[in-house]
């Protein structure tokens, strides 16, 4: 966990990553359920879950269990709800409950999301690194603890 300037925003980071994971029981994917919170201004101005875009079925496996290509991460979901409306990531929080892989990292960076909150590994490091490489801040919490 990374260094927090006060206990207040640690605490508050806490509650965003519980209201996340309450959020991720909305997907009806089998394999991974994941929820996303965007908050800026110290309002959640978006949110998002993993699964099919709109007008597919809810069926986010296909019959050998492996997720269909075509479907949303969570974060992506979050970031383009916000593109729909007429508010924007400009300085926000992503709050999510796996950290992200490398192509919503792409989207969080030009989304202009500066700080990514989460609370499980990703299979994959790469979208982390990306994220730390153009300096937004990454940091992990275990909400269990």
């Amino acid at each position: 966990m990374g260094a927090y300037a006060t206990e207040k925003q640690r605490q508050l980071d806490i509650r965003y990553l519980k209201m996340a994971r309450i959020w991720a029981g909305n997907s009806y994917c089998v394999r991974r359920q994941v929820g996303a919170l965007i908050v800026k201004d110290k309002m959640i101005i978006s949110d998002g879950y993993n699964g099919t875009p709109s007008g597919f079925e809810n069926i986010c496996e296909d019959d050998m269990g492996q997720t269909k290509p075509y479907v949303l991460h969570a974060e992506a979901n979050a970031i383009t709800k916000v593109a729909k409306s007429a508010n924007n990531c400009d300085g926000a929080t992503l709050y999510i409950t796996a950290s992200p892989c490398i192509e919503c990292a792409k989207l969080i960076i030009q989304a202009g999301i500066k700080r990514v909150v989460y609370c499980e590994e990703y299979r994959s490091n790469e979208g982390l690194a990306l994220l730390q490489r153009v300096g937004i801040e990454c940091a992990y919490i275990d909400i269990e603890a």
